[in-house]
């Protein structure tokens, strides 16, 4: 009801003023607030909902995929998207500025020319790439600035995953998001250790300049001609821990690591602005270091990698020969593949369940009308009645949960943790 209430003039007489009840004012007010957040929506219906506000299914968990290419990915690039690709993800490819400029165009035309990624609208390429150097910070600096885009893109995923264009998957998404489904949403999947052995004479304390900082064109890392002189001390504000480059992050974490409420993540990120491979170095030494973040640490990275003993620079490809031990291993993705090798298609088609490279994996949302020829259809229209937020999981699934119980048991979890 409405509440009337008498307010003296200024000349001293009496008016009567109406005012609006306490509910209408409450709706008002929320309606004024809630207004931007519908504005800063990057298009179509929030998640959850479809047209006219209706509820819809939605998937368990998400993730958020940067695919990084160097000159010659475009083609490897796109087709491990496709490998990758579900609608409820977020994907983000990065093609490094020293690509020519007919590659940047050639996977531009390979993504836009599938119809799905623009009906999902769940695909981007950076247009202004950036310069990286192989082993220097400007590597770190992209997947850095790959989680900042993912987040201000204001779409629902609770994982980023970095990987490169030689990465190939080993489970489809719906087993991804399967096995994933129970597990903390805080957990971060980061290979680490304090152990630095000879990475400290070799990585930790010498001093370099990624050029690819503050020269266009140019990305190659300097190293002092007297390496005797430019040797840093050891931090004592901080421990140093190295890993693996291949990480998966959680949602909050990735938020504290770019928009930390202290300054460790800034701090750390200038400290490794002159160490080499300091994509091997950063994320560790930031969990590590954080309170909160410490004890959500997983050491593990997800890959299956085959190195020769004792380990060099590079990991060693990746063939058939290597194909049921990819599968015991239980890990979610592997590295290192040549372009086009024959064991792709293998797992592809008996794994992935594609049933060539024009189609998508297995999955909840694009399966039935291929299920009479043994693959997944190439479907056209994510948000089909019926399928979002369908989750069809396979024997991927089973081996994948059998790596996060291993990992995540009393005896492995803590004792490896952040040592």
């Amino acid at each position: 009801m409405a509440l009337r209430a008498r307010v003296m003039g200024p000349g001293g007489g009496r008016r009567e003023l109406l005012l609006v009840s306490a509910a209408f004012t409450a709706l008002l007010v929320a309606s004024i607030l809630l207004l931007p957040s519908l504005l800063l929506r990057t298009g179509g219906a929030g998640p959850g909902f479809g047209p006219g506000g209706d509820q819809q299914p939605r998937y368990p968990v998400s993730f958020a995929y940067l695919i990084s290419a160097s000159s010659g990915d475009a083609a490897r690039a796109a087709r491990l998207l496709a490998a990758l690709y579900h609608p409820a993800n977020t994907y983000l490819l990065h093609l490094d500025r020293e690509a020519p400029a007919e590659e940047h165009r050639r996977l531009a035309e390979l993504v836009s020319a599938r119809g799905v990624y623009a009906r999902a609208g769940n695909v981007w390429v950076v247009g202004r790439p950036n310069l990286v150097t192989y082993r220097g910070p400007t590597m770190l600096t992209t997947t850095v600035h790959a989680v900042a885009v993912l987040l201000r893109l204001r779409r629902r995923w609770d994982w980023f995953v970095n990987l490169s264009a030689s990465d190939y998957p080993l489970v489809t998404q719906d087993d991804m998001m399967e096995a994933f489904a129970g597990l903390p949403r805080d957990l971060n999947f980061i290979q680490h250790t304090s152990h630095l052995g000879w990475k400290i004479k070799k990585r930790a304390r010498p001093v370099i300049l990624d050029t690819a900082l503050y020269e266009d064109g140019r990305a190659e890392l300097i190293r002092p001609v007297n390496i005797t002189t430019n040797l840093r001390r050891f931090p004592t504000a901080f421990k140093l821990y190295t890993g693996s480059a291949w990480t998966m992050l959680s949602r909050p974490f990735a938020e504290y690591v770019t928009m930390g409420w202290d300054n460790l993540p800034r701090t750390l990120l200038l400290y490794h602005a002159n160490i080499i491979s300091s994509p091997e170095f950063y994320f560790q030494t930031v969990a590590c270091n954080s309170r909160r973040f410490r004890n959500a640490t997983v050491n593990h990275d997800l890959h299956f990698i085959r190195w020769d003993n004792p380990p060099k620079q590079h990991p060693l490809h990746l063939t058939s020969r290597d194909y049921r031990r990819m599968l015991l291993s239980g890990a979610p993705f592997a590295r290192k593949f040549r372009e086009g090798d024959p064991v792709l298609d293998r797992i592809d088609r008996d794994i992935l369940r594609r049933a060539g490279l024009g189609q998508f994996a297995y999955g909840g949302w694009c399966s039935e009308s291929g299920e009479a020829g043994g693959g997944a259809a190439l479907c056209g229209n994510p948000q089909e009645p019926g399928r979002k937020g369908a989750v069809k999981a396979g024997a991927g699934s089973r081996r994948l949960k059998a790596l996060l119980g291993k990992a995540l048991a009393p005896g492995n979890f803590r004792r490896k943790q952040c040592r």
